[in-house]
């Protein structure tokens, strides 16, 4: 299996996540690229090829404009007021304070497009999304015109990046952003599964409304699990999209015999909508040792996870999202891209 990536998407080098109540080194770290890089090359997987620049308009066919504006300035202007460390959001609109106007304060603005703590901006970052969602684009076009699967290995990831907010160590969403690029090739429907630990929030926001792309995520209860404040089974759709959002919330703790029914599931709805291409927001933090998850997936786990997939018979590109148990990242993420190789070809 073709995998695109480039060393630029290691230009994001933060320092600083907030966890537990301490800044620590983020979980989301560039060794995490090294590592799959390094087991896709002992798996001799397949050719590892370089991304092409799309540019910008893509991004803008699902993300606001003016935000684009404030993650390509931000950091620039966090230097120019002289602040020392990288640049987090301390102050949010809230339900006593809408925020109806965004304010000219850095500050201010950083409140207004940041949807978590998490995830500071520093030297690199924008450049590192935009290599990210050019990773993105690459996978879905060569998908797109071969009918062949790919594997896009993206950092920063992207499935919380809301159309106007950034958070998870998220910018760009990139599975969206492949998504819209397939539709406006001709694809009438496109699914897009998400596998990962962490609801995929940005991603549905996108997609709520709207009939041609079916989004369903498998992910922790959002009642326990980061992001909180979306992700349950009644969110279904709004207005055209009605219908075509698919949330599997599972309990903290739940193996691979609970989540595979949610899978099972998730494949059938997609089927029956005739989706023409899937996206699979290839996250591998339902790991049973991922540190900051609470699944009990293990690596035999994705192998089978990727047979399954295989089992929906259409052109599908494989997105990395996320997973932070670094010593089995490599494993994990190649268990599922060779299962899905092996059922291709059974």
């Amino acid at each position: 299996m073709l995998t695109f990536h480039t060393a630029a998407t290691q230009l994001r080098q933060a320092r600083t996540e907030l966890d537990g109540g301490v800044l620590v080194a983020p979980y989301e770290c560039p060794e995490r690229v090294d590592l799959v890089l390094k087991r896709i090359q002992q798996a001799s997987l397949g050719e590892v090829r370089e991304p092409e620049a799309f540019g910008l308009e893509p991004v803008l066919a699902i993300h606001d404009p003016d935000y684009v504006q404030f993650l390509a300035e931000c950091w620039e202007q966090w230097c120019a007021l002289g602040r020392k460390g990288e640049a987090i959001a301390w102050i949010w609109p809230t339900r006593t304070m809408p925020g109806d106007v965004i304010p000219d304060h850095l500050d201010g603005r950083l409140g207004h497009y940041a949807l978590s703590a998490d995830t500071s901006i520093c030297a690199g970052t924008f450049e590192a999304a935009q290599a990210s969602k050019d990773i993105a684009l690459s996978t879905v076009r060569h998908s797109l015109t071969t009918g062949e699967p790919a594997f896009g290995l993206c950092r920063p990831p992207g499935h919380h990046a809301a159309s106007d907010q950034f958070g998870g160590y998220c910018f760009f969403n990139n599975a969206g952003v492949a998504a819209q690029y397939a539709l406006d090739s001709g694809k009438r429907r496109v699914a897009i599964l998400d596998v990962d630990f962490h609801h995929g929030n940005g991603t549905q926001q996108v997609f709520y409304e709207r009939d041609d792309v079916f989004f369903a995520s498998i992910h922790g209860d959002p009642c326990h699990c980061f992001p909180y404040f979306l992700g349950h089974a009644s969110e279904t759709g709004r207005g055209r999209g009605d219908g075509f959002n698919a949330n599997y919330p599972l309990a903290p703790g739940s193996a691979f015999d609970v989540w595979v029914q949610a899978l099972d599931d998730a494949l059938a709805r997609l089927r029956a909508a005739e989706c023409e291409l899937l996206i699979v927001s290839l996250g591998v933090d339902a790991f049973e040792d991922d540190p900051i998850s609470e699944f009990k997936l293990t690596s035999d786990d994705f192998s089978e996870m990727g047979r399954r997939l295989a089992g929906l018979g259409v052109p599908t590109t494989f997105l990395m999202e996320g997973g932070y148990a670094v010593e089995a990242i490599g494993t994990n993420v190649v268990n599922v891209l060779q299962g899905f190789e092996a059922a291709e070809m059974a």
